[in-house]
């Protein structure tokens, strides 16, 4: 039982149901699911998607109570919680207050515990819902809380500290005269030693016994004391365990550095402190992490090395590394095998051990027997690099060290070389090929060995037209992507598998979202071959997630459990999110999966990245565009035109003087319908790679910049005299047809729906670049221009486009040229909501647009929400003329984590109506109105970023996270037409 002030301050803030029961998302004490932390027990915890998995990487807040705060060990607690680096809160509740503490708050000393004390809130009904607001459940679920509370961020968490102090701790060694090499030995050595003794596998009198001194530092202050201490090591763990160092003793000098690193000196200032980490807390993730570092910095510091590339490692977050192995282990049993083909630092395979042994005993404590039968049977990995194999057998000692629930004595701990047996050197291509290869992978009279599981986080680079062409020469037979190499390890990854093995890889999104017809056979040859198929896109995920890559992330599992069908990919977007940016975790709702029949998706690729990034009123658009309309390529053809792309000077190998003269356009003369063909200096250049005919430069031209600027329409431009331009900009010359056509183009392309289109389709455009292909732009659906320029909408467009190269478009003018291509398109109501929203949207890519799309939603977006939401139903609804809708939304807080709207059927004639109704008492209060009324505990079923449509009769309520994003029009749409489907199926919440 918890402490009754506990007890109630969980109920106000939604972590208790009823004063004793759980929340879905919550554990109590003894519930046997707690996190091993030596000194802190929590009497309660929260943990992010809770039941999706056995992942390590869910953000924790716990709940503690004491009778004093000021008597509690805080400042040990908060020490222990910071190095476990998963949990941003710790709540302190006492029978007078909380105190909400900083988990990612650098620790203090003992007399410093206040310093990462966020807010004080008393057991008062206002200051227990201020605290509610803030922390409470709901505002953890939904990300609401990082949005209130800048203090709290993973840039003050362990990860970042931990690799800075160790970085300037190597350079300070290499500056005192230590070869690299031998300082990051020195370095792996004292670390495995502090976690030896943070663990109590070494206890101080057995250090005492060992070399003399009962404390690290003081043995590594002398060099003797340090020499027997090292030679233990060696002796009682393998090779494997550490890099092998050059100098098995430093001199004095440095090993005095690095005890003064652990004794709490700040590397940058020299000041003393208490020495913050805990390596019996800290994830064995961020151990492999440290010794990527030292890879990265050995191959920078190569003559004539890539510092970015280093030697091919790089760090799989342990975010994505849980993303994908909740999926792919669903169901199974432990028995199962696991390979990784470019397993890096082997961030895979220590969550898979993990995983495994979990499986095998359950939630009873694991014997070494079972821990160490799995390390050696079930866990496979092979890289290329020496370095990254050692790092992952590393790795894979300190975890089994972690499960192990009694480490004694140290010398009875010795593991078995993993080298060579499980973690092979070598190039996935050919590792079988090699001699401990052969012995490991292949099985006698049946080939190469076949594996349950495979995963990895496999190179994505381009490595230039010679890696092409050595990948098309090693001739795996599968068709290869034009660039990049990601699909390639997935392609030889079938070589292992049998016909129920399980896929979950990280791959490059580029050939998945590209035009090439080239990368579609690739990617069709993947998915038709491992169905059935997800893919999650981590595109928007980039710029915490991975980066350093220069290109988009896409995870595919494949052949996973859950009864999903072969004949249908199951697509994934993941949102980017102010949570998500500063705490470093992935959520995904149930409203961001949809599927596409792979047949929808061969005959139209188009649809692939629609699925993802759009809603089901956008595939619908789409399909009626293209059915009704020829893309803009071929009506262009028609008229004898086609765009072409502009002077490129390169190598400056071909002859350009017959364009001397000419008015000359860079990228930055090309405005929004505008170019100043005054004040254009002429082209003077005599030498240009490819030049181009002088017929792609006549007027009247029209030009569309290859990167966007700053907003989400295109920039375009005509040209009424010739004019050369650069590779910048693409370009169609209409000089042997009607100007006019020209202008029309020029409205089309730079109108809303074509943002919107580039949105859906673009192979680039709303992943990670703000650029448009060519062949982006030719494939806009475009209606037949003889027709378009004598209707009333078309004349409309060529003279505002004209206008606007006279005088620059005013804030508001873009939405007269909008509705003017509606009107030629055709569009209905609902159409321009989903392509005036889809304008928004493509507005995300730029930081302001992302920003304002969390904001939560205010009365007048909740207003447009209902009224398209209405808009649907009315059209159900008017055919009988007997009924009408009411929509009430609920006047929230503004910084309530949820936004309210009921819609109400009532018998009645006429237009439905959209109210704004003041709540009685807050949201908690509403929502167990609403729950009441469906027979429903709404509070259960709101976990994570979920979204509900509650069914009630005559009524249906739609409760969504408060942020913009999740009240636009065309969530409005399809909320409508779910709810006309629930309809049929029984109205249950969905």
């Amino acid at each position: 039982m918890i402490a009754e002030p506990l007890g109630r301050v969980l109920e106000a803030t939604g972590y208790l149901a009823d004063g004793t029961t759980a929340a879905p998302s919550v554990a109590l004490a003894g519930s046997g699911t707690h996190d091993r932390l030596p000194s802190f027990g929590p009497d309660a915890w929260w943990r992010s998607g809770a039941g999706s998995g056995e992942g390590a990487a869910g953000l924790t807040v716990y709940f503690k109570y004491v009778d004093a705060p000021e008597a509690a060990p805080a400042a040990e607690w908060q020490q222990e919680i910071w190095n476990q680096g998963f949990a941003p809160l710790l709540w302190l509740v006492s029978p007078e207050r909380i105190e909400l503490h900083n988990g990612f708050g650098a620790p203090r000393g003992p007399d410093e515990a206040h310093a990462n004390r966020l807010d004080t809130f008393r057991l008062l009904d206002e200051e227990l819902a201020r605290l509610d607001a803030l922390a409470g459940r709901l505002a953890m679920e939904t990300g609401r809380f990082w949005s209130l509370e800048p203090r709290v961020s993973r840039k003050t968490s362990v990860d970042g500290r931990l690799l800075r102090d160790l970085r300037l701790l190597e350079g300070r060694l290499i500056a005192a005269g230590l070869a690299r090499a031998a300082a990051q030995a020195l370095i792996g050595r004292c670390i495995f030693a502090k976690y030896l003794i943070d663990r109590k596998i070494v206890t101080g009198p057995r250090l005492r016994d060992l070399c003399g001194h009962g404390d690290l530092p003081d043995a590594l202050g002398d060099r003797d004391a340090a020499g027997r201490l090292f030679a233990w090591l060696g002796e009682t763990f393998n090779g494997d365990m550490f890099p092998p160092s050059p100098e098995p003793v430093p001199a004095a000098g440095h090993l005095d550095q690095v005890a003064r690193f652990l004794t709490g000196e700040d590397l940058e200032t020299g000041q003393r402190y208490f020495f913050p980490y805990r390596f019996d807390v800290i994830p064995v993730e961020l151990v492999s992490a440290i010794y990527e570092q030292f890879v990265h910095s050995s191959a920078a510091a190569a003559p004539g090395a890539n510092p970015a590339r280093g030697e091919g490692v790089y760090y799989t977050p342990l975010a994505a590394v849980s993303l994908v192995l909740d999926e792919v282990f669903d169901g199974l049993t432990g028995a199962e095998s696991v390979l990784d083909l470019t397993c890096g630092s082997g961030v895979f395979l220590v969550e898979a051990l993990r995983r495994l042994v979990h499986r095998k005993t359950g939630r009873g404590a694991p014997s070494r027997e079972v821990i160490r039968e799995t390390l050696y049977r079930q866990v496979y990995g092979v890289d290329v690099s020496e370095a990254a194999v050692r790092i992952a057998a590393f790795s894979l000692y300190l975890a089994a060290l972690e499960l192990d629930p009694h480490p004694q004595p140290p010398e009875a701990l010795r593991f078995e070389p993993l080298q060579g047996r499980t973690l092979l050197v070598g190039d996935a291509r050919t590792i079988e090929r090699t001699p401990a290869g052969r012995d490991v992978l292949m099985t006698e009279g049946a080939g190469t060995r076949k594996f349950d599981v495979i995963v990895g986080n496999p190179p994505w680079s381009y490595r230039g037209k010679a890696g092409t062409a050595a990948r098309r020469a090693a001739g795996s037979g599968a068709p290869l992507q034009p660039r990049g190499q990601s699909l390639d390890f997935v392609t030889r990854a079938r070589d292992f598998a049998h016909d129920r093995t399980r896929f979950g890889m990280i791959l490059s999104a580029t050939p998945f979202f590209g035009r090439s017809d080239t990368a579609a056979r690739a990617v069709r040859d993947t998915v038709e071959a491992l169905a059935p198929v997800t893919l999650i896109n981590l595109s928007d995920l980039s710029g915490w997630l991975f980066p350093k890559a220069n290109m988009p992330a896409v995870a595919l599992l494949a052949r996973q459990g859950g009864g999903r069908r072969a004949d249908r990919l199951t697509l994934v977007q993941a949102h980017w999110s102010p949570a998500g940016e500063r705490s470093h975790a992935i959520a995904i709702a149930p409203s961001d999966v949809a599927t596409l029949p792979t047949a929808s998706w061969k005959r139209h690729a188009g649809l692939f990245k629609a699925a993802f990034l759009g809603r089901r009123p956008d595939l619908l658009l789409l399909d009626a565009l293209r059915e009704k309309h020829e893309p803009l390529e071929a009506r262009l053809g028609e008229i004898g035109v086609s765009f072409r792309t502009g002077l490129t000077f390169g190598d400056r190998s071909r002859d350009a003087t017959f364009l001397k003269g000419l008015p000359f356009a860079d990228k930055n003369d090309v405005g929004r319908f505008s170019l100043a063909m005054d004040e254009l200096p002429a082209f003077d250049g005599s030498k240009a790679e490819w030049p181009r005919q002088p017929g792609v430069y006549r007027a009247p031209l029209l030009l569309v910049r290859e990167f966007l600027q700053g907003s989400p329409r295109a920039v375009v431009a005509v040209a009424e005299r010739d004019v050369v331009f650069t590779d910048s900009c693409y370009g169609a010359s209409f000089s042997a047809t009607r100007p006019q056509a020209a202008y029309l183009v020029a409205g089309i392309v730079g109108s809303a729906l074509a943002s919107w289109y580039f949105l859906m389709t673009g192979s680039t455009f709303g992943l990670w670049i703000q650029r448009l292909k060519r062949k982006d732009v030719a494939a806009i659906p475009a209606p037949a221009f003889a027709r378009s320029l004598e209707s009333e909408a078309g004349r409309r467009i060529v003279r505002l486009v004209r206008g606007f190269h006279r005088q620059a478009p005013a804030d508001g003018e873009g939405n007269r040229l909008d509705d003017a291509v509606f009107d030629l398109y055709e569009l209905d109501d609902a159409d321009r909501v989903v392509v005036r929203d889809g304008l928004l949207r493509a507005g995300w890519q730029w930081k302001p647009g992302r920003d304002r799309s969390v904001e939560p939603a205010g009365a007048d977006d909740l207003r447009q929400y209902a009224s398209a939401f209405l808009s649907t139903m009315d059209a159900w609804l008017s055919a009988s003329n007997r009924r009408r809708m009411r929509a009430e939304i609920y006047d929230v807080t503004p910084d309530a984590p949820h936004r309210v709207v009921r819609f109400v059927l009532e018998d009645r004639p006429g237009p439905s109506v959209v109210n704004v109704v003041a709540p009685d008492g807050p949201l908690r209060a509403v929502l167990a109105r609403i729950g009441e009324r469906a027979e429903a505990r709404i509070s259960e079923e709101l976990v994570g970023v979920r979204e509900l449509r509650v069914h009630a009769r005559d009524e249906v309520s739609v409760i969504k996270p408060a942020a913009r994003r999740n009240w636009l029009g065309v969530r409005g749409l399809e909320d409508a037409d779910a709810v006309v489907r629930d309809g049929a199926h029984g109205g249950r919440p969905a």
